[in-house]
């Protein structure tokens, strides 16, 4: 099994930074990829940045440039790194570890993140 525990979120002005963390614990030799998602209050649950085992990531249009993805691996913690903030960046971020050989994956709890305008 895989623990996830994230934190980081807040409240921030337009135009400000927030640094989420997902600290993993549990079977981390079993994670394939671990990505940030985030639902907005009343959307769907939506794929923000992902990293793989390899390092490579990926981004979803609406945060490319201003979010970045990292990890470390000494650490076992993945951090989102959001900058340039807008109101529309406010949801639940949740950080998702998706298992090797398609085993499923493992969600945090979530932490709320608020832009105001």
């Amino acid at each position: 099994q895989v623990q996830l525990v994230e934190s980081g979120g807040g409240l921030v002005q337009a135009g400000g930074s927030l640094r989420l963390s997902c600290a993993a614990s549990g079977s981390i030799l079993s994670i394939n990829a671990v990505g940030w998602y985030r639902q907005a209050s009343g959307k769907q649950r939506e794929v923000v940045a992902l990293i793989t085992s390899g390092g490579s990531t990926n981004y979803a249009d609406s945060v490319k440039g201003r979010f970045t993805i990292s990890r470390d691996n000494a650490k076992n913690t993945v951090y989102l790194q959001m900058n340039s903030l807008k109101p529309e960046d406010t949801a639940v971020y949740y950080c998702n570890a998706g298992l090797r050989y398609g085993l499923g994956s493992y969600w945090g709890q979530g932490t709320q993140v608020t832009v105001s305008s």
